[in-house]
Formats: structure tokens, sequence, C-alpha cells
């Protein structure tokens, strides 16, 4: 505990806003923390409804390249509170733990609101006052030298606030209804801070036409297959770069397009991709990852008999429902008939994407706060006293608890190089 408390402020209640006013309180600070929504951590509530996927447990070198061209910047930080450290951090909030089939690591009661309960009641139990329903609308002074004098719009109407530190907290810009709208883009650009465009991350993408001159799919297999899963499928990209890329997992098929997890595994190069060119980007589905091209031709080429192709295709290949409709969808029927041609769309079938879906749909974005632009402490260099954390930070990570570790991890860091700086 410091013999010499100050005020701090924070704003933005989610994982990384939590995590620094906590950090800085349990150091015996004061902290007000400001949110602009009803309560705190709804986006975290809403990660959580499907089972909350709090972190991964895979080796810690694999880990951290999940986070690209930032994963040097972010190692150090995940050295000092990586997979574990958040691991044991909710085991001492009395939430237990488990690692998944996959490798995920999930709470044993599989949901996000116990363990927000019990966090809030720490951050209580250590004096940290929060305020919700309480918009941040910039500085006080916008073009003046303080950025620890705060405007805020609460319910009662316009207010300011002080502090000796100011922590900002305030996500990206997906997801609005919950609180992240990157509406503290012009306020951090008018003082000078280096501001990457915000872009999608872990999102959705729309789908050329099978006749390449439209968005979106056939209307018969966007009303028959729309909201349907394909299953155990790999997907072949080249990135900007010419780097090849290759995930196996599955995806969802939506009204426009494509997107669920193997989506997300490789939004950022295709994102990039298409930026780069200006275009859509080819990318290969293999729809039978598991056995190799000879096999599936071998297969296919036994005679039918009698049986329909639609019968013939699930008999020996497993081909049915969804994946079969993508293929009626992409292949023309002279080359549906021909089986060694059949099982080499099979093995590689070539679709378009053509862009990111909106930004507002994306689970997270990447851009924002350059990373340059803070010290080790997470700390602006050019305005002493304020701090950032969290997704608005120019980072990105799948999902799969890359994302949400990111936030803790950042969170931590800069609660910490709050505590430091005043000290010092």
């Amino acid at each position: 505990m410091t013999p010499n408390p100050r005020n701090v402020i924070v704003v933005g209640g989610g994982p990384a806003g939590l995590m620094a006013a906590e950090r800085i309180a349990l150091a015996g600070h004061r902290v007000e923390l400001f949110d602009a929504m009803p309560s705190v951590g709804r986006k975290f509530l809403l990660a959580g409804i499907g089972g909350l996927n709090l972190t991964h447990s895979e080796p810690a070198p694999k880990f951290v390249a999940r986070y690209g061209e930032a994963a040097a910047w972010m190692s150090g930080l995940l050295d000092r509170f990586g997979a574990e450290a958040l691991r044991q951090w909710a085991g001492e909030l009395g939430i237990d733990t488990f690692v998944g089939s996959s490798g995920r690591v999930f709470p044993v009661e599989m949901k996000a609101a116990p363990l927000l309960r019990a966090w809030l009641q720490r951050l209580r139990a250590a004096q940290v006052r929060i305020h919700p329903r309480h918009r941040w609308t910039g500085w006080v002074s916008p073009h003046g030298k303080a950025t620890t004098d705060l405007r805020l719009v609460s319910p009662s109407g316009a207010l300011t606030r002080s502090a000796d530190a100011v922590v900002l907290a305030l996500g990206g810009g997906s997801w609005s209804r919950l609180g992240s709208d990157g509406a503290w883009m012009p306020w951090l650009a008018d003082r000078g801070i280096a501001l990457a465009p915000l872009r999608p991350a872990n999102c959705g993408f729309d789908i050329c036409s099978p006749s390449g001159d439209g968005i979106g799919w056939g209307d018969y297999f966007a009303n028959r297959f729309a909201g349907q899963a394909l299953k155990n499928i790999a997907i072949r990209i080249k990135d900007a770069d010419g780097d090849r890329h290759e995930r196996v997992g599955e995806c969802l098929v939506t009204v426009a397009g494509l997107e669920g997890s193997l989506i997300y595994a490789l939004a950022a190069p295709i994102r990039d991709a298409i930026e780069a060119a200006g275009s859509p980007l080819e990318i290969r589905l293999d729809l039978f990852p598991g056995r190799p091209l000879a096999a599936l031709t071998e297969a296919l080429s036994q005679p039918r008999g009698r049986r329909s192709l639609s019968n013939h295709l699930h008999s020996k290949a497993g081909i049915s429902g969804v994946k079969a409709g993508l293929l009626r969808e992409f292949v023309p029927p002279e080359e549906m008939n021909d089986m060694r041609t059949l099982a080499a769309k099979i093995k590689s079938l070539p679709l378009r994407l053509a862009r990111p879906r909106p930004i507002d749909e994306a689970i997270s974005t990447a851009g924002g706060v350059a990373l340059d632009e803070l010290d080790h402490r997470m700390m602006v260099k050019r305005w002493p006293g304020l701090f950032c954390c969290g997704e608005m930070l120019d980072w990105e990570a799948p999902t799969g608890g890359y994302l949400l570790t990111g936030c803790f991890a950042t969170g931590h860091a800069a609660g910490d190089g709050v505590v430091d700086w005043l000290a010092r």
C-alpha cells in the first residue's frame, strides 16, 4: 500500500479498464471508473454467452505469434500477465477453469457473469468507485497541456473531473451498441497522438456471386443454407506478401458470405490482401481435408449405378447438405458429372471474398493508438499521466482466447504503469 494515495481516473469498463483499475486500487490509490453504458463489462458478458473462452493453453511461443505484427510488443506484457497468470487470477476470484479438447480455456461454469460478479466485488472492496452512464466527451481544454482534466456527460448533466493520472480503455470501433464506437479517435488525434484507422478484425466477409458480377450467393443457396455450418473444412489463401496460409476448422454460411471461427482466424491476412490489391481475394476450400485427392478420385470414379449424384457424393465422399449445395453453386453441371474434375473441386474449390463485413458487425477491430506512442508503462510519451490500454491500441488477435488475454494483459500493464509512474 502506498503511503501517498493519489487520484486516478479510468475511462472504460471492459476487461482492460477493470484490470487497470484493480491494479491501481490494490496499490492503495483512489480510483474512479467511468463507463458510458448502464453497467460495465457488457461486451465481456455477451462474449461469454456461448461459453467464455478466457484464454488458450498452447505453448508461449506459439501463443505470442498469434498477435502477428504486434507479437514482439505483446511478448513482454504476456510474460507478466499471460495465460497461466490469467487462470490463476480467475482462481483467486473463485472461478475454476479447464482446458477444452481444442486447447481453449474456459471457466468450469462456462459463463462470464459469475466471474464478473466476483471481480466487481473485489473492486468495490478495494474502494473503486464505478460510475455507469458517464460518457467521456474529451478534455476540459481540448488543445491545452492537461490530459488529466476530463469532460463527461452523465444523467444529471455535464461535469468535469481531474486526477493525477488517467487510463483510457475505450475499446475499438465494433459493437457500438455495447459502448465501443471509436468516438475517441478525433480527440486523441487533436493531441498529436498517432493513430491507425480502425478496421474490422475477427469479421465475416461478403462473397462474390457465382457469376462474378455481384455480391452474395444465388437466391436458392442463400435461402436454403444461410445459417448452416461448413464443418471440417480447410481454407487456403495467399496473403498480400505472397505467403500461404492454411487452417482447418469450421465456418458459417451467412446470407452475404462466410463468417465464424475459421474465417476469423484468417481474417487479418484476408482483409489486408483485399486492401492491398483493391480487388476480391480468391480462397480455396478443401471440403474433405482428411482424404488425399487420389483416394477421393478413385472413390468417386466407382460406378454409381442407379444412384443419383447426390447419393453417390454422400456415399463415396460424405458430401451432402451445405457442402453439396456449395459445389452445385460454384461448379458447372458438366464438371459435376466428371468425377475427376469433381474430386479436384472438392479438394480445392475456388471462391472469391469481396470485402469485410461492416466494422460494427466485427467482433473486434484493428487500428487505434500506435504502439510506439507509448512507453514501457503504457503511458503516452508526449502526455505524461495519460495511459492507454485494451483494444483501442493498434494490435489485433484472433478469437480463441488470444483477444481477451491481450486485453487483460494490456490493462494489467497500464495499471502497474500508473502505480510505477506515480511512485516516481
